[in-house]
């Protein structure tokens, strides 16, 4: 059995119960979700609720270990494939299914009079490291019920077609929908890559038209679709071209669509598979292309809000994709833990030599690094959730209550989009490194396919691609703090200066942070200098021209007053990836050094973190700062400007 034997695959990871018993703010959570304990047939008190929450992920985390896990191999082995229009899933993927269905939990996060639980979404989340720690694929399948499910309610509510009654949803648009996926009857799939649009949502071409019957019917080609062959598709397309200076989101709307109707007695498809992938990893997860044809929709929101929504959907996926990855790093240290143990060389387990013990503890102190970030990011994104669905729906009648709800969510909603691209970025990334480091600790054995790292492995390199590759989550992050920079220079000095001056004056784990932060001030600061370099040089020279009062109305008037992410942030984006890393690096470091100073016994693990990030960020540093990079980058940029000017001059002569 290449994964390492567990009869409960939450109560024996003791960091994952630390997190979920100290750092998830349940107080205010469990409040928002049970409205504060006035729903019926829910729990009195917070205490109630936590100890419900915590049987439902016991049994959870038994069936995980006992019947799922022990299957994984079989369930890569045997894949998915196509056949007479149906995609078939292996049968040991259908049995958990079906199972999981028994159990009620396609509706975790359900309200209770829509058939589901009621649960907050933390454990939704958590229970995504649970299942992919076994099997990356199932748990890549799991998310489109419930997400869907959980997205389709967050639209009606936007929208305005959720009625609430004492807390209880007494009307909602899609409730049909929602009932039968919550059963575990159907599954859905979030509908936007195809041919020549993947991260450039903008050159979506799928094309949807109101007839004269008042129906939407969408046409157009979609491909790499996780789970494509559900129910109920959610997916992004056109209604109309973007005009002249707009971007290429602009006319995109959002449909539910049916992949199966039925017209005059007979069921029939309104979506068609056309292929299921062949793939490096995620076996037991289908990926498929699909073909509309006149398909029947239905609009959801307002015509034009397409892209609005699917971020909706979307920043919940890549935070279901922190979790995902991490449980692939826990599945992968203990694969490697468990070999080391065993395996003997030179009179001694390898697990002994420096070498091994290194890596070892590298993995963990990862391992720990991230679930801080993803616990971090769940409570901003939960309280944003709820908080939001809480003034749309229930707003305080009091303005001063209100105001300070708005607040709450504002900051909430602030934070999750701060945190949400950095535990994308670090914890796909880190999947993959950790996967690697699990096939090179078990040598020549990792390499075939009796241990199940290559699994493993398989399966970890597809997290840096999807739901966003790991250069959009860079790009964002760092567009971000570039733009917060320039539009309020005045607060980045201040940030930046207070910086130095705790690295100066703070001593121990905090004065190591406080460098860190010091040499991310730097980098930033270098970016922005070469970028309003630039920018001052391009706009100078439309200074230069005209007369002297077109030169005085631009300078007063126009000068470094409008910039444009795409073009002026440029020279600075080569380096998103490395500051993106030092964000990474810097934030983790804060989220555990203040772990440890609340919990003394968890200072091991922030001074483990801050003992490894501190050379990692400096040497990163040292490349944003280095002018050598931008030196080659403007040599092949005049390289082409004379190549293009030498075509010019041959072309005209």
């Amino acid at each position: 059995m290449p994964l390492p034997p567990s009869s409960n695959y939450l109560t024996d990871n003791e960091d994952l119960l630390w997190h979920l018993e100290h750092t998830v703010a349940w107080e205010e959570i469990v409040r928002l979700v049970e409205r504060d304990f006035t729903l019926p047939d829910g729990p009195g008190s917070v205490a109630a609720a936590r100890e419900q929450y915590m049987a439902i992920m016991e049994e959870v985390g038994r069936f995980v270990a006992n019947e799922l896990a022990p299957h994984a191999e079989a369930m890569d082995a045997h894949g998915t494939r196509l056949e007479d229009g149906e995609v078939v899933m292996a049968p040991a993927s259908v049995a958990a299914f079906e199972m999981l269905k028994d159990m009620g939990l396609h509706g975790l996060c359900i309200p209770r009079e829509l058939g589901g639980m009621n649960c907050p979404l933390v454990l939704y989340f958590a229970l995504g490291e649970v299942i992919a720690r076994a099997d990356c694929g199932s748990m890549t399948h799991f998310g489109f019920f419930g997400g869907i499910a959980q997205s389709l309610l967050a639209y009606a509510a936007r929208e305005g077609s959720l009625k609430l009654q004492d807390g209880v949803v007494v009307e909602t648009r899609f409730r049909e929908v929602i009932e039968e996926i919550t059963r575990g009857e159907a599954w859905g799939a979030m509908v936007l890559t195809e041919p020549g649009a993947g991260s450039d949502l903008g050159a979506i071409r799928a094309r949807a038209v109101k007839g004269p019957d008042g129906k939407w019917r969408l046409s157009g080609e979609k491909i790499f679709i996780t789970s494509g062959q559900g129910q109920w598709q959610i997916v992004l397309a056109r209604t109309s071209d973007p005009k002249e200076g707009e971007s290429g989101l602009a006319g995109l709307s959002l449909f539910l669509v049916p992949r199966v109707i039925e017209r005059d007695g007979q069921k029939i498809d309104n979506v068609k598979v056309t292929k299921v992938e062949e793939k490096l990893g995620h076996s037991s997860s289908p990926t498929v292309s699909l073909l509309y044809e006149d398909s029947e929709a239905e609009l959801i929101g307002q015509l034009g809000q397409g892209f609005e929504l699917m971020l909706i959907l979307m920043n919940n996926a890549r935070v279901a994709v922190g979790f995902e990855a991490l449980g692939v790093c826990e599945s992968a240290h203990r694969m490697a833990t468990e070999y080391a143990a065993q395996r003997v060389t030179m009179g001694k387990a390898i697990k002994d030599h420096e070498l091994i013990a290194d890596m070892l503890q590298d993995m963990d102190t990862t391992i720990r690094g991230i679930r801080a970030l993803c616990f971090e990011a769940v409570n901003a994104t939960e309280l944003a959730h709820r908080l939001d669905a809480k003034l749309r729906l229930d707003p305080p009648a009091d303005p001063t209550a209100k105001e300070e709800l708005e607040r709450r969510l504002s900051r909430a909603k602030r934070y999750a989009r701060d945190l949400t691209p950095l535990l994308k970025y670090l914890a796909s990334e880190k999947a993959v490194e950790l996967a690697r480091m699990n096939m090179q600790i078990h040598g020549g054995m990792g390499y075939i396919h009796e241990t199940g790292a290559d699994r493993l492995l398989r399966d970890a390199l597809v997290l840096p691609v999807y739901e966003g590759t790991s250069q959009i989550q860079a790009l964002m992050a760092l567009k971000d703090r570039l733009g917060a920079t320039i539009k309020d220079p005045a607060k980045f000095v201040r940030k930046a200066t207070a910086a130095r001056a705790a690295a100066t004056f703070s001593r121990g784990l905090d004065r190591a942070v406080h460098q860190a932060e010091v040499k991310l001030y730097q980098s930033i600061e270098a970016v922005v200098a070469r970028i309003l370099g630039t920018k001052v040089k391009t706009e100078w020279q439309t200074l230069t021209q005209g007369g002297l009062s077109e030169k005085l109305e631009y300078l007063t008037s126009k000068f470094l007053r409008s910039w444009d992410a795409k073009q002026d942030f440029a020279h600075g984006l080569v380096h998103a990836e490395r500051i993106t890393r030092m964000l990474c690096d810097v934030r983790v470091a804060k989220i555990l050094l203040r772990q440890g100073k609340e919990h003394p016994e968890r200072l091991v693990h922030a001074r483990r973190w801050i003992t490894r990030m501190l050379p990692r960020v400096t040497a990163l540093a040292l490349e944003v700062q280095s002018t050598d990079l931008d030196d080659l980058l403007g040599r092949a940029e005049a390289e082409d400007a004379e190549r293009q000017a030498e075509a010019a001059t041959a072309a005209h002569a």
